[in-house]
């Protein structure tokens, strides 16, 4: 299986939902999924004031667009800012964040494993 073959669609008619095992505030919407290794494309947004607590690390390549807002990374004391991106391979470690004003992403994930059945 693969990522769905989708033609231009407006992904304002997309649920927003709360991202599981993250801080209220911090929700996504699913562009596109597969369902077999759980690579996906999203759009993730953090409410302003949101500030996520941990370190994150991830086994799967994940790249980020800031599309509208900021954050400010706590690790390196940074704030980045509408079309700042980053590739991060798996090992790489991110975070904590600080949302002041609030933030939206488009995000990649990919390089996952297969989700065993």
């Amino acid at each position: 299986m693969a990522k769905p073959e989708l033609e231009f669609f407006d992904p304002e008619y997309l649920p927003w939902v709360q991202v599981e095992g993250q801080q209220p505030g911090q929700c996504e919407k699913i562009l596109s999924l597969d369902p077999e290794t759980s690579d996906c494309t999203r759009l993730k947004r953090s409410l302003p004031g949101t500030v996520t607590t941990q370190t994150y690390v991830h086994d799967w390549w994940e790249e980020v667009y800031v599309l509208k807002g900021e954050l400010h990374d706590l690790l390196n004391d940074k704030i980045y800012g509408e079309g700042s991106y980053c590739c991060r391979p798996p090992g790489m470690k991110h975070g904590p964040f600080e949302i002041p004003r609030g933030v939206v992403c488009l995000e990649i994930h990919y390089g996952k494993k297969p989700i065993e059945k």
